[in-house]
């Protein structure tokens, strides 16, 4: 097989990546290991930031979201047994769109697929190779041979297990790694949400944050021990928790809960993305703590640059935009970890506090929630950051 652009992995990224690319008239064939069903269904979180949205829109795969998504102008803060609105609309003039991974993925499978894009899934034993140099390959079993696609690049979209970044050499690459010491109880309950914007809660029992999937599913998180056992959060105890952290400030209608799990919270990024013809996007290069919300964006913004930069080659013979990739990207990714982990320590009682670090804390949020320029700090990043070219 040959084509222009090889890509590993049918999320977001890769999805993306393969539909801008036909749309700057670049082949590409993009290879999952699981089924179609099972990307499509996998829930994933999905807060989209005002320019991808804008984006999935301008790009014809935004007509669903535009429909079903939730829109929103900004979110409360709860502390001290209140609720405190920022509005990111006044503020900035943006807003965020809840509208789930899975359903983007969706989006972007039937766009490629109606266009005649080739999406190989179940794709066994992928491996990278010669991507070194100028010809770089993907080798894999599907549907019972093996296969070797010849392609001019590779776009390694592989999520943060994947196989693309260990394939690259160890001494290239530079890992940077924070465990945090809490993770989050996650909870898909058929009940409406408490609000319509979402609420992150501060609370001396841990944080929570009141967010949805639709008006009638509440999308529900509470703090909780990194290694803690989801056997050890029944039902009856999620709800104590949540409707304790609510402090009362809003009702929390109770209703069954159609998925709970436990989710370790990290921060990961490794330097350079891009090795070769290879380049790292998404959760493959990064990852952060959800507190931020930045996850598939970030995803989003690393493969319009690539997309662009690949293009650039294509229409010009000219590199340095590929060459500057991986720089461009990072710059954009560190952002968002400095806001991710600026959340994550505003809202969550780390083991190490202690009675002076609760108070900066309250003092911190008295702050950012009664102060006008970092009100707009705040929305200016959650809404989403411009992405640079």
């Amino acid at each position: 097989m040959r084509t222009q652009v090889g890509i590993v992995g049918a999320g977001p990224a890769g999805l993306m990546l393969s539909h801008l690319l036909h749309l700057a008239g670049i082949e590409s064939v993009v290879l999952e290991n699981r089924s179609r069903d099972y990307i499509e269904s996998r829930i994933r979180a999905g807060l989209i930031e005002q320019w991808a949205s804008d984006l999935l829109v301008e790009i014809g795969v935004g007509a669903r979201m535009q429909r079903e998504g939730m829109f929103h102008n900004g979110v409360y803060f709860g502390f001290g047994g209140a609720l405190h609105y920022i509005n990111f609309r006044e503020l900035v003039g943006k807003g965020v769109t809840i509208y789930g991974q899975q359903e983007v993925v969706k989006d972007l499978i039937d766009r490629r697929l109606a266009d005649g894009g080739q999406i190989l899934f179940e794709a066994a034993d992928v491996s990278v190779h010669d991507f070194a140099g100028k010809s770089p390959k993907i080798r894999f079993r599907h549907e019972g041979r093996d296969q070797e696609l010849s392609c001019d690049f590779i776009g390694g979209c592989d999520g943060f297990h994947g196989i693309c970044r260990p394939s690259i050499p160890a001494n290239v690459l530079t890992a940077y790694d924070r465990e945090y010491p809490f993770g989050w109880v996650g909870v898909l309950s058929e009940s409406p949400p408490p609000e319509d914007e979402l609420i992150y809660a501060y609370h001396d029992r841990g944080f929570a944050l009141y967010t949805m999937r639709s008006p009638t599913l509440a999308r529900l998180y509470l703090q909780c021990a990194p290694d803690d056992d989801i056997e050890n959060w029944p039902d009856a105890r999620i709800w104590q928790e949540l409707h304790a952290r609510l402090a009362g400030t809003r009702p929390l209608a109770e209703g069954a809960m159609l998925q709970k799990g436990i989710t370790a919270m990290r921060s990961f990024v490794v330097e350079p993305m891009q090795y070769g013809r290879l380049f790292l996007a998404g959760d493959s290069a990064h990852i952060q703590p959800p507190t931020g919300a930045k996850g598939m964006n970030l995803a989003l913004a690393d493969v319009m640059v690539l997309s662009r930069a690949i293009a650039e080659f294509y229409r010009a013979g000219r590199t340095e935009l590929l060459e500057r990739y991986s720089a461009t990207c990072l710059r954009r990714v560190w952002r968002a970890q400095r806001f991710s982990w600026w959340m994550t320590q505003l809202f969550h009682l780390d083991p190490s506090h202690n009675a002076f670090d609760r108070k900066r804390q309250l003092a911190e949020l008295d702050y950012v929630t009664s102060s006008e320029a970092a009100k707009r700090s705040l929305a200016e990043n959650y809404a989403g950051l411009p992405v640079e070219i």
